[in-house]
């Protein structure tokens, strides 16, 4: 938990100087700034975590599925770097848009409001309590279920409000 935390933060505030660096020389009239400011936006939105999430669930239904050393192979080498990938992706979004509320932008905050984040609070919150779900066998064959559920649903839900 302390080091999610501390990669979350510590990626939030090098993406937030960045964005700063390109928003005061945006100010300052320089074009190439909006350039660096339009790459950090194009960086993720909160659609990308759908997907996402979808790849996720399918590794963490295997991770319930396999044997132990074949589960440890799923979670090191696919649900590991997914876990990290949603929580960089987040913590830039948050990052870029921090910097831009910093900078007099209002609506920035705004952006944070999608509720398509909650597909990368699940991810997150999957990882982080991968290991109690390994231990019970009753909690396994559920969550199996919950996480193919969750990865058909991220595939082939429209998810349309």
């Amino acid at each position: 938990m302390n080091r999610t935390v501390s990669a979350f933060l510590l990626v939030g505030v090098l993406t937030a100087l960045l964005a700063v660096l390109s928003i005061a020389l945006v100010n300052k009239g320089y074009g190439f700034g909006a350039l660096g400011s339009g790459r950090l936006d194009n960086i993720a939105s909160a659609a990308t975590f759908v997907p996402l999430a979808a790849i996720y669930s399918l590794a963490a239904a295997l991770m319930m599925l396999l044997p132990l050393r074949a589960a440890g192979f799923v979670h090191a080498n696919a649900a590991g770097p997914l876990y990290s990938t949603a929580l960089v992706l987040l913590s830039t979004i948050i990052g870029v848009q921090a910097a831009r509320f910093a900078f007099g932008s209002r609506e920035a905050l705004s952006v944070l409001i999608d509720w398509q984040f909650i597909f990368a609070f699940a991810i997150i919150a999957a990882h982080l309590t991968m290991n109690e779900l390994r231990r019970n066998v009753l909690l396994r064959t559920i969550f199996f279920v919950v996480f193919l559920a969750a990865t058909l649903a991220c595939l082939y839900w429209t998810f349309r409000l």
